[in-house]
């Protein structure tokens, strides 16, 4: 691998570092009664609400239609992430260092895989979290669930759910570009050269 094609994927290895500082991921929600929206970030360790009081409002509505409530306890993920991603990083910066092609196209897989298990798992969190709800619950509309969708918008009773990818996907996806880059550069690039 050529010296520029390493620091690209040096680079882009280390571009991951801001998963550890930022959110991933958000789920925006409008209703009547809160009109200026509340929220929640998923971080790789944590999820927090947009303000202050967020994560409270949206358990006390959870309590109303039967869904459990959101605590990071609840969520084995949160401490796996940090060394999986942290696995990536070395990972990355071993195929930078050692200049193996192979190295690159296996970290590139093992992100795509990592995504593709995260979106899975996200749903089935979903589907378990808007489909299992409590028989006291005070408000219960027969043959309704309130799963928040995966990627886009949701009407749920007067609530307006929004689920995207956040800021630290931006370094996902960068990341996944510059790997992406190198083998670019050198399975094809060097070689019309």
């Amino acid at each position: 691998m050529r010296i520029e094609s390493k620091i690209g994927m040096a680079l882009g290895a280390l571009m991951l570092i801001a998963l550890y500082f930022m959110p991933f991921w958000t789920i925006d929600m409008s209703a009547p009664q809160y009109p200026e929206g509340i929220g929640m970030y998923i971080h790789i360790d944590d999820v927090t609400g947009h303000k202050r009081h967020d994560l409270q409002n949206i358990n006390t509505l959870n309590h109303y239609i039967g869904m459990a409530e959101i605590h990071r306890d609840d969520f084995p993920e949160f401490d796996i992430m940090p060394w999986i991603i942290g696995f990536l990083i070395a990972f990355g910066l071993l195929a930078a260092a050692v200049g193996s092609m192979k190295l690159v196209i296996t970290w590139i897989v093992l992100m795509v895989i990592l995504g593709i298990v995260g979106l899975v798992d996200f749903y089935m969190w979903g589907h378990e979290y808007g489909h299992n709800l409590s028989p006291d619950a005070p408000i219960r509309v027969p043959g309704m669930s309130y799963q928040p969708p995966l990627i886009g918008c949701k009407q749920l009773l007067n609530i307006n759910a929004c689920s995207w990818p956040y800021t630290g996907s931006i370094f996902i996806g960068l990341s996944m570009l510059m790997a992406s880059g190198v083998v670019y550069y050198e399975k094809f690039k060097i070689k019309k050269d």
